[in-house]
């Protein structure tokens, strides 16, 4: 359990609004200093080029504050005492999605990721999208497919960087249809709180009074499966069949819900949420159309032949408009 001078940990379940209300961006923001936030841009996890930072670089300069990317492509590099001391330099840490065993395999376990754990107990905000959200669990759903009954092996789990102990978390979570494995993960391990974050939305993680509490920001829900008192036959399922899991305590919690991960119980449910939109035409970069770049960001989460078909399908269009 972290510590109460700890900073907040925005678990954000992916494809966040970068270009409009851009709500949960903002609130990553202030927490990280505002307008003297310094924000440090981990793209570990992305297929994706420098064009990932741009984008983030761009959308944080929107909102008042610099960001600049580090990206440890091995464990040397994140072993390297001069990208642990940006990380250190920071005011706030963002981690970028794609794929999460990559981002852990660079990073758990190395100077770099000790720094972030370091940075969160002295009061750093740490943030995650996709890939960055499951990372800040104890344990990370690693891969595996979606669908609403939980079967035996629909996913594998490695280790998470531990910044919100006895949880595993996923992302992307209604839109992608991932009830079915991190409910398999919890019936493998009831102790564990599956926490699911849908898009656009972030569990926003802090300490008060000793209590470990979340509460909901964004345009989703996030979901919560307490398997305590549960009753479940994983142990004995072969395969791929289906677990049977019973007693298991579902919490669906819209944004302005609070919830106590300490006491495993509501807080408080939803209020009135205000969202202040803002243009997209403020985001125009030379050279790149951010608003693609965002959907490139959105398709690498899936994998990186996603991404690859969508760059191709835009290549084609690009070349038969040219003929025209």
């Amino acid at each position: 359990m972290s510590s109460a001078s700890s900073g907040s940990l925005f678990v954000i379940g992916g494809a966040e609004d970068k270009l409009r209300r851009r709500s949960v961006l903002s609130a990553f923001v202030k927490a990280a200093g505002g307008a003297q936030a310094r924000i440090a841009v981990v793209p570990t996890a992305s297929s994706l080029g420098p064009e990932i930072v741009e984008v983030y670089e761009t959308v944080f300069a929107k909102l008042g504050a610099q960001a600049f990317g580090i990206r440890p492509e091995d464990r040397r590099q994140a072993n390297d005492p001069d990208f642990v001391k940006v990380i250190e330099e920071a005011t706030g840490i963002f981690m970028t999605g794609g794929n999460q065993l990559k981002l852990s395999g660079v990073i758990a376990g190395t100077a770099f990721g000790e720094a972030i754990k370091q940075a969160h107990l002295r009061g750093i905000p740490i943030a995650g999208t996709s890939a960055g959200a499951s990372i800040q669990s104890s344990h990370m759903v690693a891969f595996g497919v979606g669908g609403t009954t939980p079967k035996q092996r629909m996913t594998q789990v490695a280790a998470g960087l531990g910044l919100v102990q006895g949880a595993v978390i996923d992302q992307h979570f209604d839109q992608r249809n991932r009830y079915g494995r991190l409910l398999m993960i919890v019936s493998e391990s009831p102790h564990l709180l599956g926490i699911g974050v849908d898009e656009d939305t972030a569990a926003v993680i802090t300490h008060t009074d000793g209590d470990e509490r979340m509460h909901v920001i964004g345009r989703g829900a996030v979901t919560i499966f307490d398997g305590m008192h549960m009753d479940t036959n994983a142990h004995e399922v072969k395969r791929n069949q289906p677990i049977m899991a019973s007693g298991v305590t579902l919490h669906v919690l819209p944004a302005g819900s609070s919830f106590s991960l300490t006491s495993r119980s509501l807080i408080h449910g939803p209020g009135n949420q205000i969202d202040q939109p803002t243009g997209i035409s403020d985001l125009a970069s030379p050279g790149h159309d951010l608003r693609k770049l965002a959907q490139d960001i959105a398709a690498g989460d899936v994998s990186p032949s996603v991404l690859r078909r969508r760059t191709q399908r835009r290549i084609v269009s690009a070349q038969r408009r040219s003929k025209s």
